[in-house]
């Protein structure tokens, strides 16, 4: 047991020391002149380093027009790199050739991944990988529609496989221009293409096992039509239901408020209103692309749209945020103790008090990250900046969104330094980068009970 632990303490830090590594590897290669058609700051080179590995979209540079063909192709590798995690990239080159994955590597791949069993890790991994490269391989077939046609073939896959990658891993860098997909606002094969890669990746590996697994016993009639979904695990029919209810109501309220805006969907119609609607609630899950400018929005909407960007996606794939899956366990509890009930119950199952611990401490880590980086730009940044754009921005690095209310580009340096930070702590998550400056828990903690006392809240 003490074993495994040490195992676990030593894979948050390699974790983390990998992604710092990758980040500076990064910087250094878009910094050199080969990968950029003009000069370039290496402050702005390491900026979209680690913008790529968090997976998170702000830019303070124009890829499709600053980087080359080959600094292009870097983006895409540090954007796949940061989609799939250091752990599972390197079992990706151990597969390649053909190492054998051992004891402490497994462990790894299992803290890495958040699941219980040991057993059947490396095919877990294995399915992750293939899965990955399959549905980013779909999604660029679907993309070649439109931009083969207008790019012509070579320009044209190039573009759909970019784009694939870059919405899957939920990075949200394009190399379309500086206007994102707005030029695409109106194109259903673009948007609908995007919303389901940026839905099936931030929904989780581990509900897509279990409802392929599911579906397996439906399909050979081993288990009834009607418990297609009582039969998933809690997480699944969690992060399920939390994903659908945030995307409705996000798409109704973004509909409703932004309907007679002329500077976002003011002058579409109504069957383009709800798309662009959708697509919006969509990418705050934090998929970074946008199809409507984001300044132009209004305050509320911003406001709205920076709690759903803190939320994020769902565990366990390729989304930040503190999860839905928190969230929701968080908003079970508080109504568990509005009802005067002792346990956190949700579809039959209770939810245990030290998951909830967990749940509590990462809202926590990541409210007190984000709060401490707004105001640290708030300080940094003249008052002529509106406090909505800045909320805007600081609840988009922490939560890994990448939408922007173009503010990254005329921040100051320690500001955008800030945003760094920031990116860099909601792609580990919060918990990790507790519990690495927590370090190993000593026996005697465990068995140390003191005198209880309670204190007045409320």
């Amino acid at each position: 047991m003490n074993r495994k632990k040490n195992i676990r303490w030593n894979t948050l830090r390699i974790t983390a020391v990998g992604f710092l590594s990758i980040i500076l590897i990064g910087g250094v290669l878009l910094y050199l002149p080969v990968c950029n058609k003009q000069p370039i700051a290496f402050i702005d080179a390491l900026f979209t380093s680690v913008t790529s590995v968090c997976v998170t979209g702000l830019v303070t540079v124009v890829p499709a027009s600053q980087f080359t063909i080959l600094g292009k192709i870097v983006l895409l590798l540090l954007i796949q790199i940061g989609g799939l995690g250091v752990i599972a990239c390197a079992a990706l080159f151990f597969f390649l050739l053909r190492r054998r994955i051992t004891l402490r590597d497994r462990v790894a791949l299992q803290e890495a991944y958040g699941v219980r069993e040991l057993g059947g890790i490396v095919r877990m991994v294995r399915k992750v990988i293939l899965g990955t490269l399959v549905v980013e391989g779909c999604g660029a077939f679907l993309y070649s529609f439109q931009f083969v046609p207008e790019y012509g073939p070579v320009k044209g896959i190039w573009y759909s496989v970019f784009h694939a990658v870059s919405a899957f891993c939920n990075a949200g860098i394009d190399i379309l221009g500086e206007n994102s997909l707005a030029d695409y606002a109106v194109n259903p094969i673009v948007n609908i293409t995007t919303i389901l890669l940026v839905i099936l990746s931030g929904i989780g590996f581990t509900v897509w096992f279990d409802t392929i697994g599911n579906a397996r016993k439906l399909f050979r009639q081993e288990v009834p039509g009607s418990w297609w979904f009582t039969r998933l695990k809690l997480h699944s029919k969690l992060a399920v239901l939390t994903t659908l209810i945030l995307l409705t109501i996000g798409t109704v309220f973004i509909f409703l408020v932004e309907y007679g805006n002329p500077d976002t969907i003011g002058s579409m119609n109504f069957g383009e209103k709800i798309m662009a609607s959708l697509f919006q609630s969509v990418t705050t899950r934090t998929a970074g692309f946008y199809t409507f400018s984001q300044d132009g929005m209004y305050g509320e909407s911003k406001l709205f749209c920076a709690i759903l960007m803190f939320i994020g996606g769902s565990p366990g794939g390729t989304a930040g945020g503190v999860k839905t899956t928190t969230f929701a366990m968080l908003f079970l509890a508080c109504m568990t103790f509005v009802r005067g009930g002792n346990d956190t119950e949700c579809m039959g199952r209770r939810i245990s008090v030290e998951n909830f611990r967990t749940g509590f401490c990462v809202v926590m880590v990541a409210f007190t990250a984000f709060i401490a980086g707004t105001i640290a730009l708030l300080i940094l940044e003249p008052d002529s900046v509106p406090l909505e754009n800045v909320i805007y921005e600081t609840a988009s690095a922490v939560g890994t969104v990448g939408l922007t209310a173009d503010l990254t580009p005329r921040l100051c340096r320690m500001s955008q330094v800030i945003l760094m930070i920031m990116m860099y702590i909601g792609r580990l998550g919060p918990l990790t980068l507790v519990l690495i400056f927590a370090g190993k828990t000593h026996p005697r903690d465990k068995v140390r009970r003191l005198p209880q006392e309670q204190i007045m809240v409320g």
